[in-house]
């Protein structure tokens, strides 16, 4: 299968830059797979168009402020980082530190408690090399080493914080949102309300599950008094959601590997939905990539526990668990357009986009949204 079969041509003014002025306000084109019908409509009317006994299951992760700007030590120049997947939560420090002596910047050595080892991506690469100091300032000071170079411009970076407090404290003060790169401006304080659905508990994503971010408290408790039921599961959402196909033949691509937990209330729920011939109704992706990579790896089960996976899914795959899917508008040539195209087949989604590209939909993350039923 070749990469070129999932490109497209989107122009530029429709890829979202915004949420929408209301959270729950976007536009939504409903996919019936059986009979290739296309409907336009707007996410409010989800309780008209699902049914009573359907069961939506929502990714609860939380995107957290991975991004960090600071500066070079000694040098001062700019940095920029971005965390992509914890190594070490807990590692003992006794590192060196920069100072001030009467207005210059020395070097010394100093216990400094606990900190963690990440895998990062950082800005300027070429001029970290291992040794390298940094240091991001703001409400806490939080200090980092380039311990390794690794592939694709990564780097193994270990972090710090100057009072020995916690290091996801100081991220979660002095850290930005990882905006997707196509959002094409910095990140505002309201990004961190509307770059996180309503459902975020589990804090471990640096992308959010997009599909979630349409949702509000009124439209839940609508979907429940029309009798929809709602489980949530955790996939942390890393940076493979960003990754680009570098194969020209689609079978090729590897997924990176995302964390997730399954509760035993989300797995029982499940359980009961598909015994009882009820729909599982994906909202995202994520959501999608770990029931079906679960019930791969429990012969069609969905059980509760936590793990990894790597589940790269493409047109051919066999879909064990979902019978619809709710997912935003898609990057040409993504592992995620892939996915969406295996659950109702390209040529049927490549009509829904063209459909969507002529009705001016909002595209990506803070886009509109599609439900393939």
């Amino acid at each position: 299968m070749d990469l070129g079969d999932f490109d497209f041509d989107l122009p530029p003014e429709l890829i979202a830059q915004e949420p929408a002025a209301e959270r729950g306000g976007s536009r939504l084109l409903v996919v019936d797979r059986a009979s290739g019908e296309l409907t336009h409509t707007r996410v409010a009317a989800l309780p008209e168009i699902l049914r009573r006994g359907d069961l939506l299951v929502v990714n609860n992760t939380r995107v957290f402020p991975a991004r960090l700007l600071g500066r070079r030590v000694p040098s001062g120049g700019a940095v920029e980082c971005l965390l992509v997947r914890p190594v070490s939560q807990t590692v003992p420090q006794t590192v060196s530190q920069t100072v001030s002596e009467t207005g210059s910047e020395t070097v010394c050595d100093t216990v400094c408690g606990t900190g963690q080892v990440w895998e990062a991506l950082v800005h300027p690469g070429q001029k970290l090399k291992p040794g390298a100091r940094v240091v991001f300032e703001g409400i806490h000071t939080l200090h980092g080493e380039i311990l390794e170079r690794r592939f694709f411009g990564r780097r193994l970076v270990r972090l710090w914080t100057e009072d020995g407090s916690s290091v996801d404290a100081a991220v979660d003060a002095i850290g930005h949102m990882p905006l997707p790169p196509y959002i094409k401006r910095d990140d505002r304080p309201d990004d961190r309300d509307r770059y996180q659905t309503i459902f975020a508990q589990a804090r471990g994503s640096i992308a959010a599950p997009t599909a979630g971010l349409h949702f509000t408290p009124a439209l839940t408790a609508a979907l429940a008094a029309r009798g929809v039921e709602t489980a949530a599961i955790t996939l942390h959402v890393g940076y493979g959601t960003f990754q680009p196909v570098r194969v020209e033949r689609v079978e090729d691509h590897r997924m990176e590997s995302e964390r997730y937990e399954i509760s035993e209330a989300a797995a029982a729920a499940i359980g009961r939905a598909r015994a009882e011939g009820r729909r599982v109704i994906a909202v995202g992706t994520t959501t999608t990539r770990t029931l079906e990579a679960v019930a791969h790896d429990h012969d069609g089960a969905v059980v509760a526990g936590s793990g990894e996976t790597d589940l790269f899914i493409y047109p051919g795959f066999t879909f064990r668990v979902i019978s619809g899917l709710m997912t935003n508008f898609h990057l040409p040539q993504s592992s995620l357009l892939m996915l969406v195209s295996a659950f109702a087949g390209r040529e049927l989604v490549r009509r829904a986009y063209d459909a969507a590209i002529a009705e001016r939909y909002r595209f990506y993350s803070y886009g509109d949204s599609m439900l393939l039923l």
